[in-house]
């Protein structure tokens, strides 16, 4: 009996250890949490779960990006003006009850069936946003609607399907790996130029980092992403934008081509063979040879109401030196 019991007593410690740890993980493990969060307004709404993830990222970058709405205290991302979860006619601003809400016509509900409608509860704010979009329906051209609807905003709308294609592709949200735009073993160059003055086409700063490499050396797609824009600009000459799912847009140009089937809409990875380092731009379409071969290597944010530049060179610095890591761990 002795014996009986000193085994039972060490499976109840294994078992309590087992769930502290996992519980203890599950915690540590955001992108965990927020799948299974996902899946689970998934099974109950039918709204795929990486639409969910596409607008959740995208609320979550743009209250990173801004001042003026708090940042996110939860798993989720997803910001609600107080008076737009309980009714802008609502003389509670801070009403949780789900039946006044509704006859307030407030978007709140209850989620996780506790029997409030609170903006603390991510399950009820992912919910919410969930409720709001079966109005329109769960397939994609619908939920391209509700939307827009929603934001207003066609940037948004564009946004946040591509982050939801790029979720939809890779099967998962931990997506923040990075790579140096060309290869390590090339022969290149590089130094702060962001914010220069530059001539050409008018007077006007420099939005981004310009890499002098050896033409035809291979560019590559810096992060996960969508490609969102590919062709010809008189300044850029040929050249590439790719959205990450953290709202930025990564834009290269001066490139000698492109790489053989990339195409718009096309989902990319941090070292994917997206172009080559070349001199075109600063004339119409095939302009090339006014200046020495280099990569403009360029990032912007996009904050839900604009989009401005900022400096990719320490971003360049540490992709390179991670890259570097990579390369001796091999």
């Amino acid at each position: 009996m002795r014996i009986l019991l000193t085994a039972a007593a060490a499976l109840s410690f294994f078992l309590t250890s087992f769930c502290t740890v996992s519980a203890q993980e599950n915690q540590a493990d955001p992108y965990k949490q927020r799948m299974e969060l996902y899946k689970k307004v998934e099974a109950i709404t039918n709204i795929p779960w990486y639409y969910l993830a596409g607008i959740d990222q995208y609320e979550r970058n743009v209250r990173q990006a801004r001042r003026d709405i708090p940042k996110a205290e939860g798993i989720t991302g997803i910001y609600f003006k107080p008076e737009e979860w309980t009714g802008i006619l609502n003389p509670n601003p801070s009403d949780e009850n789900p039946t006044s809400i509704q006859f307030f016509d407030g978007i709140g509900i209850d989620g996780d069936g506790d029997g409030k409608a609170s903006l603390k509860s991510d399950e009820d704010v992912l919910h919410s946003f969930a409720n709001f979009l079966l109005s329109y329906g769960t397939d994609h051209d619908n939920l391209k609607i509700g939307l827009w609807n929603y934001y207003k905003r066609d940037k948004t709308v564009g946004i946040i399907i591509g982050k939801a294609q790029v979720y939809k592709h890779f099967g998962r949200l931990n997506l923040d790996d990075h790579a140096f735009p060309v290869p390590l073993r090339s022969n290149y160059s590089y130094r702060n130029t962001w914010g220069d003055a530059r001539g050409w086409g008018g007077r006007r700063i420099h939005e981004g980092t310009d890499i002098f490499a050896n033409y035809g050396v291979p560019v590559r797609a810096t992060s996960y992403g969508i490609v969102e824009m590919k062709g010809w600009n008189k300044y850029g000459g040929w050249r590439i934008g790719i959205r990450d799912i953290n709202n930025n847009y990564h834009y290269f140009a001066h490139l000698s081509g492109f790489a053989k089937d990339l195409k718009l809409g096309q989902i990319v990875e941090p070292g994917m063979l997206i172009g080559g380092v070349g001199s075109s731009g600063y004339g119409p379409p095939g302009t090339s040879g006014k200046f020495p071969p280099h990569l403009h290597y360029g990032i912007y944010k996009d904050n839900g109401y604009t989009e401005w530049s900022y400096d990719p060179y320490p971003h360049l610095k540490l992709w390179e030196r991670q890259d570097r890591i990579k390369a001796r761990k091999k």
